[in-house]
């Protein structure tokens, strides 16, 4: 006999294969954090060790390859926050949390933040590139929105007095960390735009870990920025430094100072570039001026002497006028004849005769049709004599005139039979000159 089972039947390969396939797409991206324990470095440079918390522990594995990304060194005892998938490790039938991602646990949820707020961001359209707007050449007024005991600060005043020594820079003070320092931002925006004045508005912050720069990845910040009437440069970090801010901004500096480099064109480099200028100007002028007085010359040579063409064209003109005089002339000739011949035709197609001989066909037609009137008149009185007498012979009214009466019940309805009348009944009888109101008082039916 067959085993009914045989269909069922798997090797532990098989098992473990198909057991691989589901936790692998039910567990594509999980995010989980825990405690490093058993962290081994074998020579293939490869990160094992196990994640646990109170309750349960999972093994994990980081590949060489993505520890370049690494933004802190795994270690025992580390709370981590780890990204990545579930697999199944064959040979062994375990299941492992295979790492994309790694990060001590508070940094990393920071991080997880900013990248979820960064997405929305982007998808609103904030740091679209159509939506940034150009910053004027040589700004007059400039705001600094940050902290003025800070260092960066100094250094963009430093370079903007170096570059433009003539541009008003005022400091809106404002906590640049810590809890309440992105509202404070956030205010110094809005004010800074209801007050007006400004052409640019600078924020200005030195570097920093993730959580000292967090106030500019905050959403009320970036919300400010994208609203900002006024152009917003945001200045914040090192060069390696990206905030949310940074995105939103009308344009993004590197450091304060690189701001200020941005910002204000140095002095220097203007003058000179005014100089060249100048330079470039007077020689474009002065070869315009040689090319359009060889023009002329050519000109001169090409036209001759003005007052022999002016002959010329004054023999051309009398020419000219005596050929359109004989052209008038005979134009006008033209025109008088072809009025004499439609004088000719409208004399003999004069509406006056042809209104006169259609007066007397109307008036012929007239007495036509009143000779045919009459006759037809006298034809239908003879007619409608003929119908009345017909109408008087066969009239009810005739037939009542000879002594014979319409009995009538009250509803109006003929009494044609005894059978229909009752003892008692009102009967209205209709007469050739009127109406009588009768009561049945005896009914005799007839013998026949």
């Amino acid at each position: 006999m067959e085993n009914p089972f045989d269909n069922r039947i798997q090797t532990v390969s098989e098992l473990t294969r198909s057991i691989r396939g589901l936790l692998e797409t039910s567990y594509s991206m999980v995010t989980v954090t825990g405690e490093i324990s058993n962290l081994r470095r074998p020579h293939s440079g490869h990160l094992y060790f196990t994640l646990k918390d109170a309750g349960a522990q999972l093994r994990a594995v980081l590949f060489k390859a993505q520890q370049r990304y690494l933004a802190c060194q795994p270690a025992d005892g580390l709370e981590v926050l780890c990204r990545g998938r579930i697999s199944v490790y064959e040979p062994r039938g375990e299941y492992q949390l295979i790492i994309d991602y790694l990060d001590s646990k508070g940094a990393g949820l920071l991080r997880i933040a900013f990248d979820q707020l960064k997405a929305r961001l982007e998808e609103e359209g904030l740091f679209a590139p159509e939506r940034k707007r150009p910053l004027p050449f040589l700004p007059r007024r400039i705001a600094l929105v940050t902290s003025p005991q800070g260092a960066a600060v100094q250094d963009f005043l430093h370079q903007a007095e170096k570059r433009s020594p003539n541009t008003a820079i005022s400091i809106m003070p404002v906590r640049v960390q810590g809890e309440g320092a992105a509202a404070e931002i956030a205010r110094a925006i809005e004010e800074l735009n209801r007050l007006g004045g400004w052409e640019v508005i600078v924020l200005c912050r030195g570097g920093g870990s993730l959580e000292d720069l967090w106030a500019f990845n905050e959403e009320e910040v970036a919300r400010a920025i994208a609203a900002s009437a006024i152009p917003v440069v945001s200045a914040v970090g090192h060069e390696v430094d990206f905030t949310i801010a940074d995105f939103v901004a009308d344009l993004r500096a590197p450091t304060p100072t690189a701001a200020a480099q941005m910002i204000l064109p140095e002095r220097a480099v203007l003058a000179a570039a005014v100089a060249e200028l100048d330079r470039r100007l007077a020689a474009t002028l002065r070869r315009q001026l040689a090319d359009a007085r060889q023009q002329l010359s050519s000109a001169q040579r090409l036209l001759g002497d003005p007052s022999r063409l002016l002959a010329q064209h004054n023999l051309r003109l009398d020419h000219l006028q005596a050929e359109l005089g004989h052209a008038l002339r005979l134009r006008l000739r033209r025109d008088r004849d072809r009025l004499s011949h439609c004088q000719a035709i409208l004399q003999r197609q004069d509406p006056r005769r042809l209104i006169a001989g259609f007066q007397g066909l109307v008036r012929e037609n007239a007495l036509r049709i009143s000779f045919l009137i009459q006759r037809l008149l006298a034809a239908k009185r003879n007619q409608l004599g003929q119908t009345a007498a017909i109408l008087d012979a066969v009239s009810p009214l005739a037939v009542l005139g000879r002594g014979y009466a319409i009995p009538r019940r009250a509803d109006g309805s003929v009494l044609r039979s005894v059978k229909q009348a009752e003892v008692g009944g009102e009967l209205n009888l209709t007469l050739h000159d009127g109406l009588l109101d009768c009561l049945i008082s005896k009914i005799k039916p007839s013998r026949s």
